[in-house]
């Protein structure tokens, strides 16, 4: 495996983020989180962004890999500046929303306080 260019643990829940578990999507969050998205949110701890997010790279989860498939266009800025991203577990090639990634179709994992995630280049 490449290097890590992301890294951060989940530090809380919002109070509803299972809203979003029926559509195989997470939302992940810095500090600045608009009140409207804060109770389907998974806060991280926002930490630099060490190289381009691309297709090809793995998003690792708790030791699980998972194949981004498609970048969105403002994605990397946004968790650049906010700790921004939306990940889709639907292996589409284009991002539908221009803050997401996708990643391959697999069924989503539960993320919890702890959870470890990173990106990492292919």
């Amino acid at each position: 495996m490449g290097k890590a260019i992301f890294q951060t643990d989940i530090i809380e829940l919002g109070e509803q983020v299972d809203a979003f578990f029926e559509e195989g999507m997470f939302v992940l969050f810095g500090e600045n989180v608009p009140d409207t998205l804060k109770d389907f949110c998974h806060f991280i701890d926002q930490k630099n962004v060490d190289g381009t997010i691309k297709k090809g790279d793995k998003l690792v989860i708790d030791q699980k890999e998972y194949l981004i498939t498609a970048v969105g266009d403002i994605a990397q800025s946004n968790l650049e500046t906010l700790g921004h991203l939306t990940v889709v577990f639907s292996g589409a090639k284009e991002a539908g929303l221009p803050g997401s990634i996708c990643v391959e179709a697999k069924p989503m994992p539960k993320l919890s306080v702890g959870s470890k995630l990173s990106i990492v280049e292919d």
